[in-house]
């Protein structure tokens, strides 16, 4: 999924920050540290990298699959941003346009799995820019780990002779001055952070600026961080190549020692390739249905529900629902296990799709939301939202399976299905008595609530009535003053179902698709956009 192109707002740029690597060299690229990791052969040195070979080759088909025959200069510009955190809430991911999101979003929601369940008791506000750099890194490993076929290969861009600091001119009295970028920038106002951003840049370039630039040292940093450099399908593409990593630990410190990879404004692409070539070409073409369509939009940018479910659950299968399903003949492909982040979306509500149980039932409380336009995520800190099912809610969602129509009630014609399906004694000479007893009126239904209270009659719930839920969008102009935080929001499941679209509310239109008798208050009484 992706969205529209939007210009960013000079608040939305200024409100994000580098996470700065003090350890890395002065003067390095964006191609990988050249010391450690590349050659024109063997592994490496002594091989502790844990590098195999040399610096590859990626395959044009994975292009093609990737764009198709053709990349529109727009619709990868939108591509080329890094991974910046927001200045007003430490551990949150900023999108600088449209597109992207279907790397970000998931990239932040096993951030956000990573931060709440493996490290409890931070708070969200004392989090330093090296525990977040960390936590990036883990969450980046993490994916990969689920798409590995064989061996990690790690894309980026390959060394050029090129790469010198960025030049800039401006005007002064004295007439035009030629000057490294940032030099003159205090580092207390963010010149020191500039100045890494145009080391670790994708390409040199010479920009030139409007003296009026310089006179604010945030707004500077934002505009060379993110439009240093633009780079062209053809050039970025002649210039990236992949190195093979065996272990998940060579990966961890590759990234720790190149953290500028990341971070550069190609980051976000340069993690998408190596994500697909650590899947590999063949893998990716074999769990996906229909080949013809590419992963990325042609004309508006976004991922396919395809690369969406690759980066949550390493498997480019095209579907939301469980396991496979056969119509006519054609086997469809959907997810396969519990995954360790959901997702739900509106487009469910409006019988676009059917997400399943794997999806809505995480192992962990985080879920990647999905409009008909961008993906956020939502997230909380209640772990009964994901406790295991008991008997009563397994009854609840398999009785579910056969309300189609979602009315809380089946054909009393079926119920010797359901109960045969959740394993209750269904004999027929007993499924009668219970028919009777179900449906006394004998008006042909057998209610929700009538079947639960009658074979689970005293079972507790699982899941909390109240529960906080916070909510992340990446998107400056979708945050209030165009300032990426978190909204967090109190949720009670009421006593009854009150699921219904309404399209001035696709917030709360989206959450019904999990909780059908879900309401949130929102802080500040504003709902969070989706969009």
């Amino acid at each position: 999924m992706g969205e529209p192109s939007a210009a960013p707002s000079d608040a939305g740029l200024a409100g994000s920050r580098l996470v700065q690597d003090d350890q890395e060299a002065p003067g390095s690229s964006s191609s990988i540290n050249t010391s450690r990791f590349t050659g024109n052969g063997g592994g490496g040195g002594d091989g502790s990298d844990g590098a195999i070979g040399s610096v590859k080759t990626i395959s044009k088909d994975l292009f093609n699959l990737l764009w198709g025959n053709k990349v529109k200069y727009d619709v990868f510009r939108r591509w080329q941003q890094g991974f910046a955190f927001s200045e007003y809430e430490p551990s949150a991911l900023v999108q600088r346009d449209g597109g992207p999101c279907c790397v970000i979003a998931p990239v932040q929601a096993y951030l956000l799995k990573t931060l709440l369940m493996e490290t409890p008791g931070h708070s969200f506000n004392d989090l330093t820019a090296d525990k977040c750099k960390t936590l990036l890194i883990q969450a980046v490993c993490q994916i990969l780990m689920k798409c590995k076929s064989d061996v990690y290969r790690v894309v980026s861009l390959r060394s050029d002779s090129a790469n010198k600091p960025l030049q800039m001119t401006t005007t002064t009295p004295d007439g035009p001055v030629m000057r490294q970028a940032g030099s003159d920038v205090p580092d207390a106002l963010g010149g020191h952070a500039l100045k890494e951003a145009q080391e670790s840049r994708c390409s040199p370039t010479t920009v030139d600026d409007d003296p009026a630039a310089l006179e604010g040292a945030a707004s500077l940093l934002a505009t060379h961080y993110y439009r240093s450099t633009i780079w062209t399908p053809d050039a970025f593409h002649g210039r990236i190549g992949y190195r093979e990593l065996e272990h998940i630990d060579d990966v961890q410190r590759f990234y720790t020692q190149n953290f500028h990879i990341l971070t550069n404004e190609c980051g976000v692409l340069l993690l998408l390739y190596t994500i697909l070539q650590t899947k590999g070409l063949d893998s990716i073409l074999s769990e996906m249905s229909d080949t013809s369509e590419p992963l990325i939009h042609d004309t508006y940018g976004c991922g396919s529900q395809a690369l969406i479910n690759l980066m949550l659950t390493g498997r480019a299968v095209p579907h939301v629902w469980d396991n496979d399903q056969d119509v006519g003949g054609m086997t469809l492909r959907g997810i396969n296990q519990q995954s360790d982040i959901g997702f739900i979306t509106v487009m469910e509500q409006l019988q676009y799709c059917t997400v399943g149980f794997f999806y809505k039932n995480p192992k962990n409380p985080v879920w990647v939301m999905g409009s008909d336009t961008h993906l956020t995520v939502l997230f909380s800190s209640e772990k009964r939202l994901v406790s295991p099912e008991t008997p009563a809610e397994v009854a609840r969602r398999v009785f579910r399976q056969f309300d189609a129509d979602g009315s809380n009630f089946i054909p009393s014609t079926m119920l010797q299905d359901l109960m045969c399906t959740l394993e209750l004694v269904s004999e027929p000479e007993y499924v009668d008595l219970m028919r009777s007893r179900l449906d006394p009126e004998n008006l042909g239904i057998i209610l929700l609530n009538a079947f639960l209270n009658e074979f689970f009659p005293s079972e507790k719930k699982s899941m909390p009535d109240t529960f906080d839920l916070l909510h992340y969008n990446g998107i400056p102009n979708s945050n209030i003053n165009n300032r990426v935080l978190y909204n967090k929001g109190q949720a009670v499941l009421l006593e009854s179902d009150v699921r219904m679209y309404n399209p001035s509310d696709p917030m709360l239109t989206c959450l019904q698709t999990k909780w059908p008798s879900i309401e949130v208050n929102w802080n500040g009484n504003r709902t969070p956009s989706l969009n």
